[in-house]
């Protein structure tokens, strides 16, 4: 069964826009009625990964999901069998906010998301297959987020080492993330990805060898964590905000040998105030729906992959 997963990480503005330009119906919004085109075409199902609240370093227009309308409760109901929303962080700064987290700082930001997209999307909106903002979590976060109902948590995975080793090897200051409130399981490790001025990163409590991380990454399988309760599993496979149109063809059809292919995306490259503005966003996720469907692929939600 060859599987596709997509999913859109650091979700925020679309809800601002959503609740301040009341639009005649949920999907009047250019970016949801994107996703709705690409779903009646192609059978594309989206996982909304979200931010709690906007966050002051695009300025000072604060905005959180307790700000969110609940006019469209229906329509999101009425679609919740392929849109969903789910924890992704609280803002989307500092980087790496849940690497050394403790289980109350995770529990609280989770049952915030959760309620208000209980309250504006309803409870069939709310999905428990959790990609945290850049990834690592503390294993006390990971216990937070298995009691909150957490099913699939995503992980990282590769060749790891001590900070004490390479001190100097982390880019963007990230060595002061590491450092904060450190625990026992936070270490260096490097990562199989394109964008090379983060290959040296942080993991967490939720990382995986580089043997097995390859090897759930091709496939549908997923890692039962038997000290904490709950699966684990590498969910992307390619970042389609990293890969410029006319490379989509290559990369889709060589990943297409394998059985899963999970696709991640980030909300503000379809923004045109976005420094790295994307003007061709749609399209990508376009081709990329064109290219897996005509590969045999199924578009999933994260739980499906329970499901054999």
């Amino acid at each position: 069964m060859k599987r596709a997963y997509f999913y859109i990480d650091d979700t925020i503005w679309v809800l601002r826009d959503i609740t301040r330009q009341n639009p005649k119906t949920l999907f009047d919004n250019p970016f949801m009625n994107m996703l709705k085109t690409a779903h009646d075409k192609y059978g594309l199902k989206t996982q909304l990964n979200l931010f709690y609240r906007t966050d002051y370093f695009y300025g000072n227009d604060e905005f959180s999901l307790a700000d969110v309308t609940d006019k469209y409760k229906a329509e999101f109901e009425e679609n919740s069998d392929w849109l969903k929303m789910a924890f992704h962080a609280k803002q989307e700064y500092p980087d790496y906010p849940h690497v050394n987290a403790t289980y109350n700082d995770i529990k609280d930001i989770f049952k915030n998301i959760e309620k208000e997209v209980f309250r504006f999307a309803g409870k069939n909106s709310f999905a428990y297959t959790v990609c945290p903002h850049w990834v690592p979590m503390s294993k006390d976060g990971v216990r937070a987020l298995k009691d909150c109902g957490v099913k699939i948590l995503d992980v990282t995975y590769g060749d790891t080492k001590e900070f004490e080793e390479a001190p100097d090897s982390l880019p963007y200051g990230h060595n002061l993330r590491l450092l904060n409130n450190r625990q026992p399981e936070t270490k260096l490790f490097t990562r199989n990805i394109k964008n090379a001025a983060i290959k040296n990163s942080i993991c967490g409590y939720n990382h995986l060898s580089f043997e097995e991380g390859e090897k759930i990454k091709r496939t549908n399988e997923i890692l039962w964590n038997d000290e904490i309760g709950l699966y684990f599993k590498k969910f992307c496979s390619a970042g389609l905000n990293l890969t410029p149109y006319d490379g989509i063809e290559e990369e889709y059809t060589e990943l297409s040998e394998n059985n899963y292919i999970g696709i991640c995306d980030h909300e503000q490259y379809f923004y045109s105030d976005y420094f790295a503005y994307q003007p061709d966003y749609a399209d990508k996720i376009y081709k990329m729906c064109e290219i897996l469907t005509s590969k045999g692929f199924t578009f999933i939600c994260g739980e499906d992959l329970l499901k054999k």
